[in-house]
């Protein structure tokens, strides 16, 4: 419980409590390494919802801009603060309300320096002061530590320009229908646009649970590129096919929209009940098994099998930028080893003339193109019409999106999809 210091500043300070949960936040990530899913529920337990919203409103912002912020309370410093000091964490919050989210210059010291709890006040305030009379302004957004080397040797310097401009934006928010045939009255009843039959693109990020649709289960969650790998299974209506590594379910409600007999693997327990919540929620039915895919055999063969690999995840960094602070030195060792294995399980279970997806949510080329091909199955390369307008497959047949893709339009994740075929 708060003492009553803390909760006097409190009453006489709005917003100071989320802006506390925000410093908490920040460091979590930055210094402690921790992802910011497993930190938010201790970080924002006891606020109020406006106050949790303006908690992870600032939090995203500094992640998004935190070279441009380090820079302007560097350059405001007589001495750079340590990169894990509090006053540095205060600074880069404040900051964040004032240059981003317009919070009032007297608010954002007033806000600041009850944070410090015995830190330097007066440098804190000197530097606000000093940033608010220059009128500073932040710079363009870049990638934090190696990323900007790493993907430009991996997609050359345009690319990774575009990453850091995605970096800098708050992603749309996509919605894959369960009835494609009714894009356009979505698209109009909830103010959105749409990129191919079956997607509605909302700007910002949203209350989704507050949308039309949402009780009825007429849509979910789902980036562009997330819902493309089940599209390339093609019809898969009265089909059985098998969704690895299914957990939470977006692929898995897809192809049960199309009209697939799902079987839905996943080896997460807690992950495979958001999975069932969300099937319940929408009204689709799948078998769902909580198996680990390496031991787990199937009692029969499928027509179709689609494989999310577990990966890096880096091609999520729009929407999860902690990513790019706690994988600042990738290792991927184990990771593709565990793709290669799964995916050589996978063509074991194909029915004779079945296709097999394989998919990662990685901008790494070595969880993608330097995949090796499945042993016994046939490249079954995507054609240009299988694709939404704005993105081709690449020469060989896989799809590949990056962050230059829809650039103008809110972008995608980073994805990478090959497509293979068991001979008939």
């Amino acid at each position: 419980m708060p003492g009553p210091d803390r909760a006097r500043q409190a009453a006489e300070v709005p917003g100071l409590e989320a802006r506390r949960a925000a410093v908490r936040l920040v460091h979590a990530i930055t210094v402690l390494g921790r992802p910011l899913d497993g930190q938010l529920e201790s970080a924002l337990k006891g606020l109020g919802p406006s106050d949790r919203g303006l908690a992870r409103a600032l939090t995203g912002g500094v992640l998004r801009n935190l070279p441009g912020l380090d820079s302007l309370i560097d350059g405001a410093t007589r001495l750079p603060l340590p990169t894990d000091a509090r006053a540095r964490m205060v600074l880069r919050v404040a900051l964040a309300g004032l240059l981003l989210l317009e919070t009032p210059p007297h608010a954002a010291i007033a806000t600041a320096l009850p944070l410090l709890e015995g830190g330097p006040r007066r440098l804190v305030h000197g530097v606000l002061s000093t940033l608010i009379r220059e009128r500073a302004k932040l710079p363009p957004p870049s990638l934090p530590g190696k990323w900007a080397a790493r993907w430009t040797d991996s997609w050359g310097a345009d690319e990774a320009a575009a990453a850091a401009e995605r970096l800098g934006e708050i992603p749309p928010t996509d919605l894959c229908l369960r009835d494609a045939t009714a894009t356009a009255d979505w698209c109009a009843r909830l103010g959105g646009s749409s990129l191919m039959p079956g997607h509605v693109r909302l700007e910002g990020s949203q209350q989704v649970e507050a949308l039309p649709g949402f009780a009825d289960g007429a849509w979910w969650v789902q980036d562009i590129a997330a819902s493309l790998p089940a599209r390339l299974l093609g019809d898969v209506a009265g089909l059985r096919v098998l969704d690895m590594c299914a957990a939470p379910g977006g692929k898995t409600m897809q192809l049960a929209a199309a009209g697939a007999e799902v079987t839905a693997l996943d080896i997460s327990g807690p992950r495979l009940k958001r999975l069932k919540a969300n099937l319940q929620r929408t009204g689709l039915t799948a078998a769902v098994v909580e198996a680990d895919a390496k031991q787990w055999e199937p009692d029969a063969p499928f027509d179709a099998i689609l494989l999310d690999a577990p990966c890096s995840a880096t091609g999520t960094f729009r929407r999860h930028p902690d990513l790019l602070y706690l994988k600042d030195d990738l290792d991927l060792g184990a990771l593709t080893a565990l793709q290669q294995a799964l995916l050589a399980r996978a063509a074991t279970w194909l029915k004779p003339g079945g296709r097999l997806v394989y998919a990662v949510c990685s901008l790494e080329p070595a969880e993608g193109e330097g995949e090796t091909p499945p042993a016994g199955l046939l490249p079954d390369p995507v054609g240009p019409g299988e694709l939404p307008a704005g993105l081709l497959p690449e020469s060989g047949g896989a799809v590949r999106t990056r962050p230059s893709v829809w650039g103008a339009k809110g972008g995608a994740d980073g994805f990478f999809m090959s497509r293979w075929r068991a001979p008939a």
